[in-house]
């Protein structure tokens, strides 16, 4: 048995044609400013992956690249800002972000209406009271992953390694809000295979390449690896993928997998943040 490959681009494709259909017919093109602090090589990477996405989508965009050695209070003037902005329905500041600045204080500084990314503590307890209105990206892209299997999410097994508010926590609560039974493992869980062969369903975000081998899968899950990690042979995601498709069910692949669909999320969530402003239902 080899595991089938869930595409996050063919995936994406899909909820692609509904935004453009959404953007066309919209008297307002839907904003989305980014910002970058400093010349992080792979944060470069996506945003520029994201800018191009939404331009290609006709959103109006606004990227505000900054210094590494930006000071917080300036920062802090330029979210104000953006919060301020009526051209901008939702921004998001690419983390990680420079030591010297709080990225907590940061994401709380950003209006939860205009949370794109699903980040600020209103965004977070939304979830936790089953308002879906802005969802985490990445989160809502695992989900979206997950769902277009077409198997039944229900009353299964899922387990979520790894515990970060961007990614584990949310995730778990979406699972929990589609009734399955979840359990979230992370660096102090002992036994961890114990727990990652009991899941039909397996979500991987700890940034570890390969942690999870193939005796750690039961056969025929469905496996989302969020991970990436530059190794000396390339890209790798959390999954030792080339091992564990071969008893997976199905199996995201890095790159290609969360990516493409987390980038669509993120579109998709600051199209609804306009229509949300409107008062459009959706």
């Amino acid at each position: 048995m080899v595991a089938k490959i869930i595409e996050g681009k063919q995936v994406a494709d899909k909820f692609l044609d509904d935004i453009t259909k959404r953007v066309n017919v919209s008297k307002e093109k839907p904003g989305l400013a980014i910002v970058l602090v400093g010349n992080n090589p792979a944060s470069e990477i996506y945003v520029g992956l994201k800018e191009k996405k939404a331009n290609k989508l006709g959103f109006y965009v606004e990227r505000h690249n900054l210094k590494e050695d930006i000071k917080q209070d300036e920062l802090l003037k330029l979210i104000d800002e953006l919060n301020q902005n009526k051209k901008i329905h939702g921004f998001i500041v690419q983390l990680p972000l420079p030591k010297q600045i709080d990225e907590t204080f940061i994401i709380d500084s950003i209006l939860p209406h205009k949370d794109v990314d699903g980040f600020t503590p209103v965004s977070l307890g939304n979830l936790v009271n089953d308002d879906n209105r802005l969802l985490p990206a990445t989160a809502r892209a695992c989900m979206e992953l997950i769902k277009s299997t077409g198997v039944k999410i229900e009353g299964k097994n899922a387990v979520v390694v790894g515990r970060s508010s961007i990614v584990g926590k949310p995730t778990a609560l979406l699972l929990l809000q589609e009734n399955a039974t979840v359990t979230i493992c992370h660096s102090r869980t002992k036994n961890l295979s114990e727990h990652t062969k009991n899941a039909d369903i397996l979500v991987v975000a700890v940034g570890k390449a390969r942690m999870i081998k193939k005796g750690m899968v039961k056969k025929g899950a469905i496996v989302i690896d969020v991970g990436i990690n530059r190794t000396p042979s390339g890209l790798a995601g959390d999954v030792d993928f080339e091992n564990v498709k071969e008893v997976a069910g199905y199996i995201t692949p890095v790159p290609r997998g969360v990516g493409p669909m987390t980038i669509t999320m993120l579109l998709d969530n600051t199209l609804k943040a306009m229509e949300l402003r409107k008062g459009v239902n959706f």
